[in-house]
């Protein structure tokens, strides 16, 4: 049996009543500004590539053409990119400048998988994919004994999957090459 919570409905129904009586008075989300600009600059570049990346074949049907899908697809990211750009710049958005602080943000991550691509040629898969995931791992708070175990146990999973499970390709690392032998074959082989 289903119960439901008790709810003040009072308030409930004028929330909904006030949001259908006018559905253009929405609560501010300020990364909506952002995001439509990149939307719709986006599609542009799109567009722009479309004749590059995509060609047109004769004699042969418009449905089947090459160009036809993509072009479809970013046409209809454009229209709607732009009619969402318009909708948001006529609601009031404060904050956006502090939404793109947070954006920006994210880019530290990638920061740390580009320093993590230069150094594995140098380290080698297995000890570069340890000591990152337990270098995250404290960046992100986790500084118990437990915790960098586990992304430590986490790193070396990684490994076994993609390079000895699935056999991905990945150049051994300099750091190997002080090994004896046998095991740096070993090592260059699954790890």
């Amino acid at each position: 049996m289903i119960r439901s919570l008790p709810v003040d409905s009072s308030d409930t129904i004028s929330s909904f009543l006030k949001m259908t009586m006018n559905p253009t008075e929405k609560p501010s989300q300020s990364g909506q500004v952002l995001f439509s600009v990149l939307t719709v600059l986006a599609s542009v570049f799109l567009l722009t590539q479309l004749s590059v990346e995509t060609k047109f074949s004769s004699g042969k049907q418009l449905f089947s053409q090459p160009r036809f899908w993509p072009g479809v697809a970013v046409f209809g990211m454009l229209f709607f990119g732009v009619g969402h750009l318009l909708t948001v710049i006529h609601l009031k958005h404060e904050g956006t400048l502090g939404e793109l602080v947070v954006w920006l943000k994210a880019l530290e991550y990638l920061a740390w998988f580009m320093v993590y691509v230069v150094v594995v040629p140098y380290v080698g898969y297995l000890p570069a994919t340890v000591l990152f995931t337990c270098l995250l791992a404290l960046r992100q708070g986790y500084r118990t004994k437990k915790h960098l175990v586990t992304a430590a146990l986490l790193g070396v999973c990684i490994v076994l999957v993609f390079k000895t499970g699935l056999s991905v390709k990945i150049p051994g690392g300099e750091l190997y090459d002080s090994l004896p032998s046998s095991l740096r074959n070993f090592m260059i082989v699954n790890f």
